[in-house]
């Protein structure tokens, strides 16, 4: 068998109204490429006829491999199951399902690959979405880079290609809660940003809710940032400012009008101030209290049902 060169991972969740495209479109850039391929697609629990599809596929052309896992584990734990299972012996090209990231770029990708660089992460220079989410993912991505310890590139998805020591190590990090783009960008080594348009989604709707896009944004800032604990401490640093403030005001105006204020209205205001700082920072301790939990725990990252290679069936767990 000719060693592989480069693999595609491509997660898929209820992708079946853009499964076809999608194939079209990886069979023509790999039957055009130099350099051999392998495409792994994960289902990731899809609950329409998208398991389906990946087992037809599989079982007709060889390069492609399917994992099916056992449940909906979630995007960025689907596509680690495609890192820890591609063989590729130069890279692995992450792209989601839609469409909306090209897989023609894989060319591209794969020159700066054999220049030397071992992270080529796409940039997205327009994205058709609404003004609402463009303006969310700006600001999130700016905040992010503000107070990450290190350099986490804006603009940037999982859209990248990986050097296969990147995916080595990205595969032996045992993180629970992952982000892998914030995870390839701690690796280090030499990287280089792509940029490119980003197209609409082909067919049917994104999987990615508000509620999904908020845990991913929090594990990209409780994983890669000391932020929120100092946050704590300078909170409470103001809040006994504050409180210092407000001692000197009343002694002021009792040296002076003799006039201090009485009744509720301060009691309400100490007793509001005080609880809100004392539930933020529990909110803040306990985001990273959840963390550590579901570490210890030790379970799998995800649970294989079956895998198709080499157009037979075989079901393994891991």
């Amino acid at each position: 068998m000719r060693p592989i060169d480069i693999s595609i991972v491509v997660p898929l969740y209820n992708e079946e109204a853009v499964f076809d495209t999608l194939i079209q479109r990886l069979t023509k850039v790999m039957d055009q490429a130099k350099f051999s391929c392998e495409v792994l697609l994960i289902n990731d629990g899809s609950i329409d006829k998208t398991d389906q599809l990946i087992e037809k596929i599989c079982e007709k052309d060889t390069r492609f491999m399917g994992v099916l896992l056992s449940r909906n584990h979630g995007h960025q734990l689907a596509v680690s199951a495609g890192l820890a299972y591609a063989r590729a012996k130069q890279g692995v090209l992450i792209i989601d399902g839609d469409l909306q990231d090209p897989p023609e770029l894989i060319v591209d990708f794969h020159e700066l690959l054999l220049k030397g660089y071992d992270v080529i992460y796409a940039i997205r220079k327009n994205r058709k979405e609404s003004f609402l989410k463009k303006l969310a993912y700006s600001a999130y991505y700016r905040l992010q880079k503000r107070i990450s310890s290190f350099n986490i590139p804006i603009d940037s998805g999982d859209f990248s290609m990986l050097s296969r020591r990147v995916v080595d190590t990205m595969n032996d990090m045992p993180e629970q809660s992952r982000y892998l783009r914030g995870m390839r960008a701690w690796v280090g080594f030499k990287q280089i940003g792509f940029e490119y348009d980003r197209d609409e989604r082909q067919a049917g709707e994104t999987k990615y809710s508000w509620s999904k896009l908020f845990e991913l944004a929090f594990n990209g800032i409780f994983n890669f940032s000391d932020f929120p604990i100092k946050f704590i401490t300078r909170l409470g640093f103001l809040t006994v400012l504050f409180s210092f403030i407000y001692f000197v005001y009343n002694v002021y105006r009792k040296i002076m009008y003799n006039d201090v204020p009485q009744g509720f209205t301060a009691t309400i205001l100490a007793i509001i101030l005080f609880s809100g700082v004392q539930l933020i920072s529990l909110g803040l301790i306990g985001e990273y209290v959840l963390r550590i939990y579901n570490q210890v725990r030790n379970r799998p990252l995800f649970v294989i049902d079956k895998i198709i290679q080499d157009g037979k069936v075989k079901e393994e767990i891991k």
